[in-house]
């Protein structure tokens, strides 16, 4: 999802590694050879260790689901293209990126004897995410055990982001259509977004958000999901549900939370955003989904990564853009 209006929000930088950790697993796995995962950051991982210079702008964490995933199903060929800010209009127009990059049309990592693809997109579409993250925590001062967002978006009692959302189906119905296109072969999972708000209760100092758009903020990602799964069905794919594994594992969640709160943490999640637990959970999720039942372990990067100096900079170049 959108990175530059998250980053705005980032008040802490934690200088600590998430350790790496490595396994083996043993079980049968599906006879996929080439996986190529599509997406936005909730893919792509910005800031989980190890990050893939390829280009750094994208966001491209070596600990993502699909890096995790292609592990997992020892696949002979892996192509992860997904980036950080990217809409449904990236997959046939590239993305310009932070640092000077340029990540292409991901559908070019298509081929056709490409046989199975995991797509994560339409949060970015109509800036729907940036626009929450970016502005529901300005508007908590005004109305704090309120829903002054909700209210903020309602004209003429009609919800403007769940309206976008309804455009976001349609496009991302089409890119479904568009990979079976061009790889009329492959296996195609359409990866839902994990939960971000907890189902009861708050946590200002992490989510600061008012009282009452927590639900709101629930609604919204909801809706994204209803959406995405829906395409699925329409563009003949398979939804994968992670919204409601990550019960429990919500922003709020302390230990147990999946999902970065307001702060950036340079090593391991952007704000807003997947830590590496997420990512792990959402591979084992995924793999199950495949009928494929193995623990799933950290991967160990298959070429240069960014150090701590390129994050910095990375972070930087977001913030002033």
């Amino acid at each position: 999802m959108t990175l530059r209006r998250v980053l705005t929000a980032a008040v802490v930088v934690v200088t600590s590694l998430v350790a790496l950790g490595t396994g083996a697993a043993a079980a049968a796995t599906p006879g996929y050879a080439n996986y190529v995962a599509l997406g936005d950051s909730y893919t792509s991982g910005p800031f989980i260790p190890l990050m893939r210079l390829n280009p750094i702008g994208c966001g491209r964490s070596t600990n993502n689901y699909p890096s995790l995933l292609a592990a997992a199903l020892r696949v002979r060929h892996f192509t992860d293209v997904s980036c950080g800010g990217a809409d449904t209009t990236n997959m046939t127009q590239p993305q310009s990126v932070p640092l000077f990059g340029t990540n292409p049309p991901q559908f070019n990592a298509l081929r056709a004897n490409t046989d199975l693809v995991t797509v994560g997109i339409g949060g970015n579409d109509d800036s729907v995410f940036g626009t929450v993250v970016g502005t529901c925590p300005g508007l908590r001062a005004s109305d704090p055990h309120g829903a002054p967002c909700k209210a903020h978006f309602t004209v003429n009692g009609q919800d403007q982001l769940l309206a976008a959302i309804a455009d976001t189906q349609v496009k991302v119905t089409a890119v479904v259509q568009g990979i079976h296109q061009r790889s009329p072969q492959a296996k195609v999972l359409v990866i839902g977004y994990p939960r971000i708000a907890p189902a009861s209760g708050t946590c200002p100092d992490v989510l600061p958000f008012a009282d009452g758009d927590y639900t709101y903020l629930d609604s919204i990602e909801r809706a994204l999901n209803t959406a995405a799964s829906n395409a699925a069905a329409a563009g003949g794919a398979t939804f994968v549900d992670t919204y409601g594994p990550s019960y429990g594992h919500d922003a709020c969640a302390g230990g147990n939370a999946w999902i970065q709160g307001q702060s950036l943490n340079l090593l391991a999640a952007a704000p807003y955003h997947p830590r590496k637990a997420a990512m792990v959970g959402e591979a084992a999720i995924i793999a199950h989904a495949l009928g494929v039942n193995r623990t799933v372990t950290a991967a160990a990067p298959d070429g240069p990564t960014a150090g701590v100096r390129t994050l910095t900079e990375l972070a930087q170049a977001l913030l002033n853009g």
